[in-house]
């Protein structure tokens, strides 16, 4: 599918080819996520089989964990069109009408922050999802008249990091719901190998262990981390990628040995220091360290709480003593005294 992109001073065409490259293409190059995997192939399989198209899907969970890569994987190994938008983009029902309406039979719609259609939008797509067809209303006033197009059968791959805000009228219409779990340390450093091979890069068995050790779970970090490393390594080393080279840029770009960035260890500081271990509301935390709520809600805390630097409480986050002890401080002692929820 062409897609047109706007390129700025820090993004070339060659950049984006690379990041596009790095994507795999079919379900035996996808590393990690066994049982999302195994799903699929069987639903894929009896596709195919059929001759019809798949059952709309729903991809949850954190960002950078495959939800887009997965979705292109699905018409790549149906060998039908892909055509991408999000939740967002679609401001009016006309905007979804315009895109269903060109679609190919059997193609795969794929929209990102699927949680973020308005109401309108959203009502528009019930009937497209079910009986593959679009209630358009023409004129106004009196003589406003609603009339039916059939639209070709398609299939529907959202994708959402927050599976809550999805309406259960719309939850309820996909066939198959998935969530995408963080990737263990050695589906990682198979995928910086990877990575590393499409990148031309020479990369040390202990150089991808530190990247993945560091990468929170999550591939696109673990890309991210490698490029970098691969800079350092071309800049102030020789350009061999080891366990020193990467240890050592890792540093330089601030993360740390459990894969906290400068902004993860400002939030663990805004609760450790400014507020003394006190309960902090989200918006207030969120202001002390120059973010919006969203953010820190939906990209920074749920690697935090996993590694058990945080607690959300009723009163608010709180950092845990495993938070204290990473920042080198001491926990502040609490008085005895009555427990109001024993």
């Amino acid at each position: 599918m062409a897609r047109s992109e706007v390129l700025t001073t820090t993004t070339t065409a060659d950049d984006l080819a690379v990041e596009a490259s790095l994507r795999p293409q079919c379900l035996d190059e996808f590393v990690g996520q066994p049982r999302l995997k195994e799903h699929l192939e069987i639903m894929l399989g009896a596709a195919r089989q059929r001759g019809q198209a798949l059952d709309h899907l729903l991809l949850a969970g954190p960002p950078g964990l495959g939800k887009t890569t997965m979705a292109g994987i699905v018409a790549k190994e149906m060998g039908v069109g892909f055509r991408v938008t999000s939740g967002p983009a679609l401001e009016r029902a006309g905007d979804l009408a315009a895109i269903l309406t060109n679609l190919d039979e059997g193609d795969v719609l794929f929209i990102d922050e699927i949680h973020r259609l308005s109401r309108v939008v959203e009502e528009v797509l019930y009937p497209a999802m079910e009986d593959f067809q679009l209630d358009i209303v023409i004129g106004k006033g009196p003589s406003a008249r609603s009339i039916r197009l059939d639209v070709p059968r398609f299939t529907l791959v959202g994708a959402t990091t927050r599976t809550g805000m999805i309406t259960g009228p719309l939850r309820d219409r996909f066939g198959f719901v998935a969530r995408l779990d963080y990737y263990a340390p050695d589906d990682l450093e198979a995928i910086v190998h990877r990575s590393a091979r499409i990148l031309g890069v020479e990369v040390s068995g202990d150089a991808a262990a530190e990247i993945a050790r560091r990468a929170r779970g999550t591939p696109r970090i673990a890309n991210r981390l490698l490029k970098r490393v691969r800079d350092f390594a071309e800049v102030r080393r020789d350009g061999t990628v080891d366990g020193s080279a990467a240890s050592e840029a890792l540093a330089l770009f601030e993360v740390d040995e459990r894969g906290l960035d400068k902004l993860d260890r400002a939030i663990l500081s805004a609760l450790c220091r400014t507020f003394g271990g006190a309960p902090v509301g989200l918006n207030t935390l969120a202001t002390a360290v120059g973010e919006v709520p969203e953010t820190v809600e939906d990209v920074y805390e749920p690697y935090l709480l996993q590694e058990g630097f945080l607690q959300r409480t009723p009163r608010g986050r709180v950092a845990t003593p495993s938070a204290w002890a990473h920042l080198g401080l001491e926990p502040p002692r609490r008085e005895s005294g009555p427990t109001l929820f024993p």
